[in-house]
């Protein structure tokens, strides 16, 4: 299986570039596994889709903002720092110029409020910092910080909370689980009033997710790790929902990676890291049904939903999309794979 193989042309003018007004408003296409059908549709038709036979699981992860912009002391070269994950104040992050940061290393984020230094270089950018602050972490990084937009995204974003799930709880994630971004809270009371269970796991969103193949064979592609959370209850009614014959319906890859990753002949209360990297070959052991936004070519992403769709009948809806004007990535339109 080559990377090559996932691959799809997509002119540049259908990368969404900022996010509808109501994140409910946008498209939905719908795959049928079984008959092997495509069709489109609005994203709110998912209300007359589910029923007391589902169970809709969402990541509840929200996204800090992760991109900080600093000087080096010393030579006052302006570097730039992406936190990815941590380690109570050490974090793993990406640098741009990396070739300026070497161990030892102090970047200056602005104000006197926050300093880190470099503790260590790996490849491709990598570094890793200790963080020297005083008072609250996450508070000074609401002070100093900013949203971690996909470099394909232009457009400045004006409202922060729309690369935001409406109920996202959990901070830690360096990019946000999109597919939940269309989600809004009438829509949710709706599903419920329907008798749709809601369920909400944790994973926080780091470099495993977004970071591209860039090996020519997939299976030599490696993960970097993540870190998700599964508490007793939601557990419980996994287990409860599954003993049932319900439908379990992830919304989002990380949803899916997540629930994967814990699935051990059932579900258990879980902290954990995980590198599961799932492509076309695999056996889905919880998932009956995913939520996705349309992926980059080439990713980890568009081979996880050719795992679970079949890659020709993925790479069919992609073109689809493509023809009929679908808006991809972060911002843009979804798909429902049945």
């Amino acid at each position: 299986m080559k990377t090559d193989d996932f691959d799809y042309n997509l002119p540049e003018e259908l990368i969404a570039q900022v996010p509808l007004k109501d994140r409910s408003a946008s498209r939905l296409m719908v795959l049928n596994r079984e008959n092997n059908t495509i069709e489109d549709k609005s994203f709110k038709d998912i209300v007359d889709m589910f029923g007391p036979n589902d169970v809709l699981v969402f990541n509840n992860s929200r996204v800090i903002p992760a991109r900080l912009f600093g000087v080096k002391e010393g030579t006052m070269a302006h570097i730039e720092v992406l936190l990815l994950k941590n380690e109570g104040d050490v974090w793993e992050t990406l640098c741009k110029p990396a070739r300026r940061v070497s161990v030892g290393t102090i970047i200056d984020f602005g104000d006197g409020l926050l300093k880190a230094e470099c503790i260590s270089c790996e490849e491709d950018g990598m570094r890793h910092f200790k963080m020297i602050y005083k008072g609250i972490f996450l508070e000074i990084l609401d002070k100093l910080g900013e949203m971690p937009l996909p470099p394909y995204i232009h457009e400045k974003l004006e409202d922060k909370e729309r690369y935001q799930t409406v109920y996202s709880k959990t901070p830690g994630s360096a990019a946000a689980p999109t597919a939940g971004l269309h989600f809004t809270k009438e829509v949710l009371d709706a599903l419920k009033a329907k008798g749709v269970e809601e369920l909400f796991v944790t994973l926080h969103v780091g470099l495993g997710t977004f970071r591209p193949v860039s090996v020519e064979d997939v299976t030599k592609h490696t993960m970097h790790s993540e870190f998700y959370t599964i508490d007793k209850a939601t557990a419980d009614a996994l287990n409860k929902a599954m003993a049932e014959g319900k439908r379990i319906v992830s919304v989002g890859t990380t949803t899916t990676r997540t629930l994967e990753s814990a699935y051990d002949n059932g579900f258990k209360e879980t902290s954990a890291w995980t590198n599961i990297f799932i492509y076309p070959g695999y056996k889905f052991k919880a998932v009956g049904a995913q939520f996705t936004n349309f992926h980059l070519p080439k990713s980890t992403l568009i081979m996880l939903v050719s795992a679970f769709a079949g890659k020709d009948f993925i790479m069919k809806a992609y073109n689809h999309a493509v023809e009929e004007k679908y808006r991809f990535f972060s911002f843009g339109d979804a798909m429902l794979i049945l």
